[in-house]
């Protein structure tokens, strides 16, 4: 109940001022493990895609959000949790292969996860290359993957800048990708995954429209 009311009051203040323009969101299942893979331009990214999507999206968190102090820690740590975000220690050297394994436990309940395959935050504007991690959690979850494109939000939390602009973003979610069907017979799990990886960003950049980095 709370994080639909949370949920309800963002959207207010989203649709009030940012003006989503939300393309696609027939190719999201509405039931079973789902992977929103998205581009990452802005730390506003996991807050619009959760908001205009039609299922509750668990993303990761870094850990700070959960562990500050004061009002402000109280608030953030409240705001996180309520969303279902997980946290995660940025500067643990098994952080990627823990965030992994709680992001498969998302999909082993049914749910949907949003993942960055970039790995991080664009700095330049360019879509960088996928890390495999998005292809390994849906071929052991057994989970369809939804390609997911945003747009603007890099101009309402510019790089550096700390209070957030007015301005309108762009959400578009692309047609589902079947792992299964995208594995060839014989192929080694290595390449498998790494096949998988390309296409969703192959299918990110079509959306995106952003630069390829080298």
């Amino acid at each position: 109940m709370t994080y639909r009311v949370l949920k309800l009051l963002l959207s207010l203040l989203a649709y009030a001022f940012l003006r989503p323009q939300v393309t696609g969101l027939r190719n999201i299942p509405r039931t079973g493990p789902v992977i929103l893979a998205s581009n990452h331009i802005s730390f506003v990214d996991s807050l619009i895609i959760p908001i205009v999507a039609p299922r509750h999206v668990t993303f990761l968190a870094k850990a700070e959000y959960f562990t500050g102090t004061g009002i402000k820690g109280r608030v953030s740590r409240w705001f996180f949790t309520t969303l279902g975000h997980i946290p995660v220690q940025r500067d643990d050297p098994r952080a990627g292969q823990r965030s992994l394994e709680d992001a498969l436990e998302v999909l082993n309940r049914g749910g949907a996860f949003g993942i960055y395959p970039e790995g991080t935050r664009s700095r330049d504007g360019k879509l960088h290359k996928g890390h495999t991690g998005v292809a390994w959690l849906a071929l052991a979850g057994h989970a369809t993957v939804v390609p997911v494109a945003v747009r603007g939000t890099d101009k309402v939390q510019p790089v550096g800048k700390r209070l957030p602009r007015i301005h309108r973003v762009q959400v578009s979610f692309g047609a589902p990708i079947d792992p299964s069907r995208q594995i060839t017979t014989g192929t080694k799990p290595a390449q498998a995954r790494r096949e998988l990886t390309d296409e969703v960003m192959t299918r990110i950049h079509a959306m995106s429209g952003q630069a390829l980095a080298d």
